[in-house]
């Protein structure tokens, strides 16, 4: 069963985030607690960790905004 990638709430008042870069290749394989992408929000940028381990899919695009929840891709 796939897990989702989600765009994750980093701060309390975050509504939304930059995905800066993908830090693995799309069909790459992970491991749970890989840093796999950038996240920019209004204060800082933070690397966000993988929630399992399996080969990712990637959906969303660097450089492009997204809301607090939005999937990002898969992880299978």
């Amino acid at each position: 069963m796939a897990t989702e990638i989600i765009l994750p709430k980093i701060g309390f008042s975050m509504t939304e985030g930059v995905l800066a870069e993908w830090l693995v290749a799309d069909g790459a394989t992970v491991t749970e607690g890989q840093p796999i992408f950038s996240l920019e929000s209004d204060k800082s940028t933070n690397e966000v960790e993988a929630p399992a381990a399996g080969v990712i899919k990637i959906i969303g695009v660097p450089g492009e905004t997204y809301e607090v929840g939005f999937i990002l891709g898969s992880i299978e």
